[in-house]
């Protein structure tokens, strides 16, 4: 057997160059999705073929290496949606989200399996592993697309949470799906859910609690080590929750959702770097998942995909959202738009490596089928989302915030918030004494136009201003409380019904 040659500084260097290359055509493209519309994942994964077999001809066929950097990119990917989740937001949609990510994903494995089978001639065993795979909804698609639609929060709530929950259970059916031996009887196999989602759970919210504790209390020598700190939290959360055998994806996505919301110092750095590790993760993913499919085996499976995937999207969808919103009292224009909003991206066709990995019979197929079906429902559903949303009179204006960011004075208990004044801003126009901030809190810096003073009771504030508050420990929640109700009602917030915060 011939031994592989050993990594020179020659190679290093070339690898170095195409992968710096690819990063920044993957950059360009999203200059390019932006404006034509055209999804990214759909240009990562172009991007992916172009280089595969049927393109370049780089030769690529490792399922096992695909699935375990698929999994890492998912972690990445669903942290950066917790950290980026609002609290306030997805509190209210919990049930929902949470009876759509089980009994709605149950609902929607039915019908799905059930049209592979007696639709598309699959066995049962790959008509049920194609139902659970294409069940979930893909978390780096819902954020993405989210954050550009205007949307009531009660629905991006559901959205949000329902993309974050529903990876666990789906996972443990593919795997249950994907196994050589006898299959568990349903009662089992839904024990076996409850256990590992409820191990998630506690492992994620105890390390998340833990992790925001000490990131709160402890006094990092420099401001870039925190990103590094709730990353690595991030990740401890996964591989705790796992190795505990539960889920680890539910425990990442709680962990980092409690991170997210508990106004850790510098916070809109880390904001900053998970979202651009969070790029890398998708970009990384996608190629990868590109690379993997061999475009001219595909013909055979375009059929069988598009019909799995319309009774999927019109009728397992819609029926999955009926079953789950049952209990709750929701307009029908909310249910239409969810029925329509169930979108796929990466996470089924990295799911779709599973059965691969197993060696279950016909997992090729199983692939292309998944992966078609994703290309052609992701270019439907992506692109006609923000169509929709204004047509079911969904769309609601996104209200002007501040942007504040918090360093601990730990000897002195006490914070520095960095405030920043956007051009919405019912701020503009405050003098500084009309602020009535909380006794312990003081604007002591205004910089404005790249010059920065003190300023005086009588200064007036204005668009682009960023100030430097002092609080001290006791009252810095309520002084960011009344700076973001000035900054939503003027100087009479308080005085109009409109609260501290």
């Amino acid at each position: 057997m011939r031994k592989a040659r050993p990594l020179t500084v020659h190679h290093l260097n070339e690898l170095l160059l195409i992968c710096s290359l690819v990063l920044l055509v993957a950059v360009a493209a999203v200059r390019v999705s932006s404006r034509s519309g055209l999804p990214t994942l759909l240009i990562y994964l172009g991007m992916g073929v172009a280089i595969g077999t049927d393109g370049i001809g780089v030769t690529f066929n490792d399922a096992a290496l695909t699935q375990n950097i698929g999994y890492a990119a998912l972690v990445v990917i669903l942290a950066e949606g917790g950290l980026g989740t609002k609290w306030s937001e997805i509190k209210p949609a919990l049930p929902t989200a949470a009876v759509l990510s089980t009994a709605g994903v149950a609902v929607s494995v039915g019908v799905t399996a059930a049209a592979a089978h007696y639709v598309v001639g699959l066995g049962w065993q790959q008509a049920l592993i194609i139902g659970a795979v294409v069940s979930s909804t893909d978390a780096a698609a819902v954020f993405s697309v989210l954050r550009t639609v205007p949307l009531p929060k009660r629905l991006t709530g559901v959205l949000e949470a329902e993309s974050g929950f529903n990876d666990a259970p789906v996972v443990i059916l593919v795997v249950a799906f994907s196994s050589q031996g006898p299959m568990e009887s349903w009662y089992a196999l839904v024990g076996t859910i409850a256990l590992e989602l409820a191990i998630g759970a506690a492992a994620g919210l105890a390390i998340g609690w833990l992790g925001a504790y000490g990131l709160r209390h402890v006094a990092l020598p420099a401001s870039g080590l925190y990103p590094i700190a709730v990353v690595a939290i991030a990740v401890t959360a996964y591989a705790g929750g796992a190795l505990a055998h539960g889920s680890g994806f539910l425990s990442v996505y709680l962990a980092t959702l409690l991170m997210g919301n508990a106004r850790l110092p510098h916070w809109p750095a880390t904001r900053g770097f998970a979202e651009g590790l969070g790029w890398i993760a998708q970009i990384g993913m996608f190629i990868l998942l590109g690379l993997l499919v061999t475009p001219h085996e595909l013909g055979d499976d375009i059929w069988p995909a598009l019909a799995v995937g319309l009774v999927l999207t019109v009728v397992a969808r819609p029926v999955s959202v009926l079953v789950s919103t049952a209990p709750f009292r929701m307009p029908w224009r909310e249910k239409a738009l969810l029925s329509w909003a169930g979108l796929r991206g990466a996470v089924p066709i990295v799911l779709a490596t599973i059965p691969m990995v197993n060696d279950v019979p016909g997992s090729r197929r199983i692939f292309n089928i998944v992966f078609v079906l994703v290309i052609v429902y992701t270019l439907v559903q992506g692109p006609t989302l923000p169509w929709l949303a204004p047509r079911l009179r969904l769309e609601e204006a996104e209200p002007a915030d501040l942007g504040i960011e918090s360093a601990p004075l730990e000897r002195l208990r006490g914070h520095l918030l960095s405030v920043s004044i956007p051009q919405a801003s019912k701020m503009h126009g405050v003098e500084i004494g009309e602020l009535r901030l909380p006794p312990g809190s003081a604007v002591t810096l205004v910089v404005r136009d790249g010059a920065s003073f003190v300023p005086l009771p009588s200064t007036v504030l204005r668009r682009g201003d960023e100030l430097l508050v002092v609080a001290t420990d006791p009252v810095r929640d309520a002084a960011e409380r009344r700076l973001r109700a000035v900054a939503r009602g003027g100087k009479l917030a308080g005085w109009l019904g409109m609260g501290a915060g």
